[in-house]
């Protein structure tokens, strides 16, 4: 598998732990930087990651920055990017299996060495769930992306998503 990495300069020791752990298991990485710790910007290094993985330059993405937010934030922003931010295994194989994210991101700062791998390991491991509820969610995120003028600005855009949910449609 080819994963694209990137990381600011907060983080670089634990990407380059992310990578050297990915490349023992045998996947290709694709690391867009940043390699010291000069100071930098998260945004460069979570566009760069998504660019790879929505041209299918890369099969999936790590991010990673100091608590994760600024990074994550930068690659969802990107069309055909479904990037979540986790901070546990359990949140890494739901947003695979249910979301079919495709770039994982997460706090260097604040998640430890061993969780780290664990977390990647985990979201590379799962597989997406396809059922018909999965991808209606999924149509209606990637409704977001596009630009729709009904959404800005309309605090009415989901009334009909919150009448189902009052009607006992959707459940937690």
């Amino acid at each position: 598998m080819i994963i694209a990495l990137g990381n600011d300069h907060i983080v670089t020791s634990v990407k380059m732990q992310i990578s050297d752990f990915l490349k023992s298991k045998g996947h290709k990485i694709i690391d867009v930087g940043t390699y010291d710790n000069t100071r930098t910007h998260y945004p460069l290094y979570g566009l760069q990651v998504a660019d790879l993985v929505r041209d299918g330059k890369a099969d999936l993405g790590v991010v990673l920055c100091g608590t994760g937010v600024g990074i994550s934030t930068a690659a969802d922003k990107n069309v055909g990017i479904r990037a979540a931010l986790v901070g546990d295994v359990a949140t890494a194989r739901y947003a695979k299996e249910e979301l079919n994210a495709n770039v994982i991101a997460f706090g260097g700062a604040v998640v430890g060495e061993h969780l780290a791998e664990d977390i990647v390991a985990a979201f590379i491991k799962a597989g997406y769930k396809e059922s018909e509820e999965n991808e209606k969610l999924i149509k209606k995120i990637n409704a977001i992306e596009e630009d729709n003028p009904e959404q800005h600005d309309n605090k009415h855009f989901f009334d009909h998503e919150l009448k189902l949910w009052d009607e006992g449609y959707y459940h937690d």
